[in-house]
């Protein structure tokens, strides 16, 4: 190997919710991986993740959701919903790896196919060369990994989510419920993430405008109180008093449900999870559940293959090839018509915001009598197969 050059059996390029996940999957079954992320620093700034019933199964399978539910308040009447600050879902599933799993100030700038041995080839911004039997990205909606298996482009769902996270030092007072309140093509959701903590986001039509200067989050802040001035005073005090470090403002996208239910996700020895995949509407609640759920699929397809991982299987690269390419188009199927019906839903949901009155009748007659009601998918379990 030449100077600059490295080999690892199991890559994953993003080092957010899915890339950890991912890692701490396999890691649970015996297999060791590498996460490869961008930033110089573990990435746990930002508000909060509403998980529900679904992804408390998955944060189960991994082994860390009575730590998290330690740290959060149960929601009433919301099929098991309970919000996690989203520093403590990263530093917890970051702290349950192994020492040295995470590589920081990893910037992919290019992905091959090694032409000897079929297995991926990563470039790194810095000049190294990172060789690996396994390349799974995790690397959200403008994903390097999702463009060189050849997936469409997310779309623009032409709306765009504010988040943030605002303290209250002697108590919120609030209920132990998830709020939503709609407003003219404005939607604002309100839920406790502990008994001084409160998580709120706000969706609104795209404006590229706001997003051109997203970086500035004093005027981030600005306009979007700006936006709910017809709110209640305490909704707008709520924005108007965050912690200017929680806020982000990013636009919606999503991959069409019938482009998902005919794509490949899985090449070879690369894949893709999380939102490099299927980003969700927030106001769905499945971004971050979705995401732990393809963590605990992909892990266990992979151990089914090798239980006792990739440096313990005596096997030619020719059979690693057939072995650990079966295993990912295993996950991809199993994924795939469950991403679908989450993707139908979340694109619904997030159409809504802009849709008439008689569109709005018609998404929910969709939603309620075909896609199973609101809460349907919520009670699925991606550790039962």
């Amino acid at each position: 190997m030449r100077e600059q050059e490295e080999f690892h059996e199991i890559m994953i390029i993003g080092g957010g919710i899915c890339g950890l996940a991912t890692a701490l999957g396999l890691h649970r079954k015996g297999i060791k991986s590498v996460v490869l992320e961008r930033s110089e620093t573990l990435r746990n700034t930002g508000a909060g993740i509403n998980i529900y019933l679904n992804g408390w199964h998955a944060l189960d399978h991994l082994g860390v959701g009575d730590q998290l539910r330690a740290k959060s308040i149960h929601i009433t009447d919301e099929e098991g919903l309970r919000c996690v600050k989203r520093r403590d879902l990263i530093d917890t599933l970051a702290n349950s790896l192994p020492a040295e799993s995470i590589r920081f100030g990893c910037r992919v700038v290019a992905i091959e196919t090694d032409p000897t041995t079929s297995f991926p080839i990563v470039h790194v911004a810095d000049g190294r060369i990172l060789k690996t039997k396994v390349l799974i990205g995790c690397d959200g909606s403008n994903s390097i990994v999702a463009r060189t298996l050849g997936l469409k482009p997310q779309n623009l769902l032409q709306t765009q989510v504010v988040q943030g996270l605002t303290s209250y030092p002697n108590g919120h007072g609030l209920s132990n419920s998830f709020l939503h309140v709609w407003g003219d093509k404005l939607l604002v959701g309100r839920i406790p993430a502990d008994e001084k903590s409160v998580f709120w986001f706000v969706t609104q039509e795209f404006n590229p405008k706001d997003l051109e200067t997203r970086d500035d989050l004093r005027l981030v802040r600005d306009r979007t109180t700006e936006a709910l001035r017809d709110y209640p005073a305490r909704v707008i005090e709520m924005v108007k008093h965050c912690d200017i470090k929680t806020l982000s403002l990013h636009p919606i996208r999503y991959h069409a449900p019938w482009h998902l239910a005919f794509s490949d996700i899985s090449k070879g020895t690369m894949t893709v999870a999380g939102d490099a995949t299927h980003q969700m509407d927030p106001s769905m609640a499945q971004g971050g559940c979705s995401a732990l759920e393809d963590a605990v699929v992909l892990a266990r397809c992979l151990s089914r293959e090798m239980p006792v991982g990739l440096s313990g299987c005596r096997a030619s690269d020719q059979e690693m090839l057939e072995r650990v390419g079966g295993a990912l188009r295993r996950y991809a199927r199993e994924r795939r018509w469950r991403v679908v019906i989450l993707s139908t839903k979340s694109f619904l949901s997030g159409s809504l915001l802009c849709a008439s009155w008689l569109k709005r009748f018609i998404f929910f007659v969709i939603f309620s009598k075909i896609l199973g009601g609101r809460f349907s998918h919520t009670q699925y379990d991606c550790g039962l197969r």
